[in-house]
């Protein structure tokens, strides 16, 4: 497969396959395609389908094949931010955010994470479930606004405000830790918890999350009075 993510606010992905060649995409993300892309929609299983809905995905998915010839498909992000790329291969898998999939080669797996800490999950910001891709291949992920990287060496943190985490690699560890002081919690505007991640490992993260987006919306949205 080759492939190409165009554009900057509202990204795409295009991706080239060969006869035969197979991807994989949530329910309703494709864009468009050339006529040979054949289409089948399938579950999986009970058990997938309800992780996938748990993790945030769809609960179907479909399985786009080129048929005869080199086919084309593009799939493009539902919102406003970022699609990254990520090589999957043993031993190299990664923990997304809920919701982040996108699509992957045949040979990547999506199932859930959970917290190992079940305090990192209720309060952390990010969800107790998180996605994991796993196998071998190509997978792309949608982030909200523009995504940064950081490696962290073994040992060393990062403080991640509220939901700006997007990504990590599964050598990482992750928690959450009250922000001290009740001045601060009260007055800081920064919430109760933060994120903190701990290397080995890479951490990709978001400038805009989706929540802090409608927050900023929502004193200017209209009113109805019933």
């Amino acid at each position: 497969m080759r492939y190409s993510i165009q554009g900057d606010t509202l990204p795409v992905v295009i991706c080239e396959l060969d006869a035969g060649e197979k991807i994989i995409t949530e329910g309703g993300g494709m864009a468009w395609m050339s006529p040979n892309m054949k289409m089948e929609t399938t579950g999986g299983g009970i058990g997938k389908m309800f992780g996938r809905a748990l993790s945030g995905d769809t609960i179907f998915q479909n399985i786009y094949t080129a048929e005869r010839t080199n086919g084309m498909i593009s799939i493009a992000s539902c919102f406003p931010g970022s699609i990254k790329a990520f090589e999957i291969t043993p031993g190299n898998e990664i923990i997304l955010q809920k919701s982040a999939f996108l699509a992957s080669e045949a040979g990547v797996e999506l199932s859930m994470h959970f917290r190992k800490k079940l305090g990192s999950g209720l309060f952390g910001g990010e969800g107790f479930i998180m996605q994991k891709l796993s196998g071998n291949g190509i997978a792309f992920a949608e982030f909200d606004g523009h995504v940064i990287e950081y490696e962290l060496q073994p040992g060393q943190q990062i403080v991640i405000d509220t939901g700006h985490l997007a990504a990590m690699t599964a050598t990482c560890q992750m928690d959450i830790q009250t922000v001290p002081g009740m001045k601060n919690i009260f007055f800081g505007g920064e919430g109760l918890f933060n994120t903190i991640v701990t290397g080995p490992g890479r951490v990709w993260l978001q400038t805009m999350p989706i929540s802090n987006m409608a927050g900023a919306l929502l004193p200017y949205l209209p009113t109805s009075n019933k």
